[in-house]
């Protein structure tokens, strides 16, 4: 994980004004990181710390299908989390069914291939300055591989995943990808969560500090076993079929 005691550290976070994306800003920002919270909403993101004082952060405005416009912003950041999300629940209409794709899955994805292309830009410069390498957090979600009793999200999320597992050979050329795979937390997406987001920040950053690749944070013990079973499968899979 990058030393978050530099001031130099950027973090960016989408889904933002989120639970876990307001729980992660403010873990970050303990951490002595530089914030940037990334929001589809234009009102103003006010976070305060434990000792009551605000959190000073830049607040970028986007919107699904206009990532491109983020490119300026990406250049200065060094971990990028891609958080954002949408559970439209039992809404299985066309247009749930587009939205759902579009937000959990296909952003998400042209994000990652946003950074990638910074990143691959300044890769020379940085090695020349010995500055440290870019980061990606991609929280694909443990709906992946478990029920999440809605039947698109489940299917957003599991395409995010195999999209993260198809591109991960060629992008971790460039930047370091690591997969968070939650459990049910509280939040405006699912208020009858059983974690804290606040906790689930802080086991995210702590199994980060161990340099795991693949995050598990769940009460779910069945996850913590096939998840590896299904990323490795699914790597096993690419690089068999895999063409240059």
């Amino acid at each position: 994980m990058p030393d978050p005691s530099s001031d130099s550290l950027t973090v960016a976070v989408t889904g933002a004004s989120g639970a876990l994306g307001q729980a992660l800003l403010r873990r970050w920002h303990g951490r002595g990181a530089q914030l940037i919270a990334l929001c589809h909403s234009s009102a103003p993101l006010q976070l305060a710390g434990p000792d009551g004082q605000p959190i000073p952060l830049r607040q970028g405005h986007w919107q699904v299908g206009q990532e491109a416009a983020l490119e300026p912003l990406l250049e200065q950041v060094d971990v990028l989390v891609i958080n954002h999300g949408i559970n439209v629940h039992g809404d299985c209409s066309a247009a749930a069914t587009g939205r759902s794709l579009e937000v959990n899955a296909l952003s998400a994805w042209r994000l990652l291939e946003l950074f990638a292309a910074v990143a691959k830009r300044r890769e020379g410069v940085q090695r020349r300055e010995g500055a440290r390498r870019a980061e990606v957090w991609v929280n694909t979600s443990e709906a992946e591989i478990q029920p999440a009793v809605s039947p698109l999200y489940e299917i957003s999320k599991r395409l995010l995943g195999q999209l993260l597992s198809l591109r991960a050979p060629e992008l971790a050329r460039t930047l370091r990808l690591r997969r968070l795979v939650l459990g049910p937390f509280r939040s405006a997406l699912n208020p009858v969560g059983v974690m804290g987001a606040d906790w689930v920040a802080g086991e995210i950053l702590r199994q980060a500090d161990w340099n795991c690749s693949l995050i598990i944070v769940t009460p779910n013990p069945l996850t913590y076993l096939l998840m590896p079973l299904a990323t490795l499968g699914r790597w096993a899979y690419v690089g068999l079929l895999r063409r240059q």
